[in-house]
């Protein structure tokens, strides 16, 4: 991948984010109108409450990670929160250390590792995100780790032979690292994973 595909991309991440995330927002206020006005109670209401809160989380996730970039700054809180949503519906327990405001760019970049690390954990785990002296570090760990050995190594620059779309963000990691000026580093364990950058 090109750095103008993976600026084209962010672009079409951008664009799909903005599109997507005020429906579900006008979803998420008819459903808290017919929760006050007691039109509609249940646990339909509570299924339907849950699917769109986390299809929201998920939308500033992607916005983050697969949208454009620049050097703006996102707060802590804004993090958290977008973080507490994802992490729920993933059934990732996931622990944002860096303090105060982070550039945008180096935001995605976690995000992007997070995910990596969400794609070794189906059945849940806990992922810690540290930053130091500008290294930042995303460590997965779980009972039940699937990390697959050719997908993880793409992510040191080896060869990605299939680029599916769940696994988009092995092949878009390196890329906007590399554009940053980073490169990634990757130590595995039986059920703990490590990227660096």
């Amino acid at each position: 991948m090109t750095e103008t595909n993976a600026n084209l991309a962010a672009l079409v991440g951008s664009r799909i984010c903005h599109d997507l995330i005020s429906p579900v927002g006008a979803i998420t206020n008819g459903l808290e109108l017919l929760d006050l006005a007691g039109a509609m109670q249940g646990p339909e209401l509570a299924l339907i409450s849950d699917s769109v809160r986390s299809a929201g989380a998920r939308i500033r996730f992607f916005r983050i990670a697969y949208g454009a970039a620049s050097d703006q700054a996102l707060g802590r809180p804004e993090i958290l929160s977008v973080l507490d949503g994802f992490g729920s519906g993933a059934k990732l327990e996931v622990v944002w250390s860096p303090p105060g405001a982070q550039p945008r760019h180096e935001v995605r970049l976690a995000f992007l590792a997070l995910q990596c690390c969400e794609t070794a954990m189906p059945f849940g785990g806990r992922v810690t995100v540290t930053a130091e002296d500008g290294d930042w570090t995303v460590a997965g760990r779980a009972d039940k780790l699937h990390a697959d050995a050719d997908i993880w190594a793409s992510l040191e620059g080896g060869t990605f032979c299939e680029i599916s779309p769940a696994r988009v963000q092995f092949a878009l990691l390196p890329v906007l690292a590399q554009e940053a000026g980073r490169r990634v580093w990757l130590a595995r364990g039986e059920d703990w994973v490590t990227i660096r950058f």
